[in-house]
């Protein structure tokens, strides 16, 4: 029996370090009951059309004495030829039956008493086979009668001791019990080699390789080969050697996970006391009268506080969820236009920048929150069209909105090279989803979990040119009725 232990895993059950009872040993004490549950099928009838064929020779061999007797007068023959036929007969008399008579053609000194009667011709199938098992369970000292077609007019009856029959019945049951027993053991041998090239050992070596690799999941060494099999036990080695591969990817990024953690804890220590001194020494511009500081310095002020509420909530990916969205009525186009002053992008030297929403759109969102959300997929989109060196491509970023009843739909979108089949299988999935070399992969995981936390919903848009984001946000009236 499995138990657990304290760390709440399963400790590992005790295998007989024998194989006695294995698979393979169960497996041919099976074959040979079964083979031997088939040979006892055809034992009861094998049997029985042994005694009907001894039966059978004995009422010919009879009809061959009785010809012979009744050719010749009684008193021709001596009553001693009589005996000795009789004697090789193994028989007590031989009578027949014509016309309605009965001629006793011979008979032993003193016959004991008839006590069991067969009539050959006239048995039925079930007939013949309880005649004999009853032979072999009860018979011994009776004495038989059997009457049997005679020259096709008449009938013969022969009286003989059951002793031979049973005795032959026997001798005869014990040579067919042995045989099938060599015929059972003979193919059970040949089926229990047979599974245990085909199953036994293939699946051994499945199970031996799959607890090895699971005491060190990250080695090579113990990995599960898959040999080209298409039966039962390749597909198992195949879906193995599969989920080993899959697991080996997830560990991997389970510990680069790990380790950005441990590494954003330490720069969020450092980077947060550089951010407290750039907001001190911010605050101090909001005194200077310029006019142009004055319009600068509070979207300074703005800047440094987002990065520090960041700076606060930076490992809450992956070791928690984000907090709740605290919903207001903002203004998407202002929204917009503070992201791409937040990304350079309003007076960009290559990069024409495009604030398609509406002045008058407003959406019902968490404004830090989508804040982040537009800002991630505008940054990737600049980063893409910065990659493209020729002066005669078009670099256009747009941000547009609509609403459409109680739902906003908001789309991001670029003149750049788009992306590949294989970026698009995991684009939300973290340290999976960066088409830029030396990417994370984050930003758009965090991007699917702050919409999804809206109850909204991400997509990115198939055709071109480039890559079209879809943001699709509902009212918080329309979320409580769903």
């Amino acid at each position: 029996m499995v138990q657990t232990d304290t760390s709440g895993g399963f400790t590992k059950p005790h295998f007989p370090a024998t194989h006695t009872f294995s698979l393979s040993f169960k497996l041919l004490i099976f074959t040979i009951l079964f083979v031997m549950f088939a040979e006892v099928l055809l034992f009861v009838p094998a049997i029985a059309n042994f005694q009907r064929n001894y039966i059978e020779s004995k009422i010919r061999t009879a009809g061959i004495v009785a010809h012979t007797l009744t050719t010749y007068p009684e008193t021709a023959l001596p009553r001693t030829i009589q005996a000795d036929l009789l004697n090789r007969l193994d028989a007590y008399a031989v009578a027949v039956r014509s016309a309605g008579m009965k001629q006793l053609v011979a008979m032993a000194d003193a016959p004991p008493t008839v006590t069991r009667s067969i009539d050959f011709d006239n048995q039925q199938t079930h007939g013949i086979v309880m005649e004999a098992i009853d032979t072999m369970m009860f018979g011994g000292d009776r004495t038989i009668r059997v009457t049997g077609n005679y020259d096709g007019e008449g009938e013969i009856e022969v009286v003989f001791s059951e002793t031979h029959l049973r005795d032959e019945l026997l001798h005869f049951a014990g040579r067919l019990l042995l045989v099938s027993f060599l015929i059972s053991a003979f193919v059970g041998v040949l089926v229990f080699f047979s599974i245990q090239y085909l199953m036994v050992i293939p699946m051994r070596r499945l199970g031996k390789s799959i607890y090895k690799w699971s005491q060190e999941p990250e080695s090579d060494a113990y990995l599960v080969r898959y040999g080209g099999r298409t039966d039962e036990i390749g597909r198992a080695e195949f879906a193995a050697a599969t989920m080993q591969q899959r697991i080996q990817e997830l560990f991997k990024q389970q510990k680069r996970l790990v380790e950005l953690g441990l590494a954003v804890s330490k720069i969020n220590h450092d980077l947060r006391n550089l951010l407290a001194s750039a907001q001190l020494i911010s605050d101090r511009l909001t005194a200077i009268p310029d006019p142009s500081v004055q319009r600068f310095a509070p979207k300074l002020v703005s800047a440094i506080d987002r990065a520090i509420n960041y700076c606060q909530s930076v490992l809450a990916y992956g070791k928690a969820q984000e907090a709740p969205p605290s919903r207001r009525l903002l203004s998407l186009s202002r929204l917009a236009t503070d992201v791409a002053e937040m990304t350079g992008l309003v007076h960009h030297a290559s990069i024409e920048w495009v604030n398609a929403v509406p002045e008058d759109l407003e959406v019902d969102a968490d404004s830090d929150q989508l804040f982040r959300v537009l800002l991630n997929l505008v940054r990737n989109a600049a980063q893409a069209l910065e990659q493209c060196k020729d002066d005669a491509v078009v670099r256009r970023l747009t941000v547009s909105a609509e609403r459409d009843g109680t739902k906003v739909s908001i789309r991001v979108s670029d003149t750049g090279p788009g992306l590949s089949e294989k970026a698009r299988e995991s684009l939300f999935k973290p340290f999976s989803g960066s088409v830029r070399s030396g990417g994370t992969g984050l930003g758009l995981a965090i991007v699917a979990e702050l919409v999804k936390a809206h109850g909204g919903t991400i997509s990115c848009l198939d055709g071109g040119p480039g890559a079209t984001f879809l943001i699709e946000i509902p009212d918080r009236l329309a979320l409580a009725a769903a």
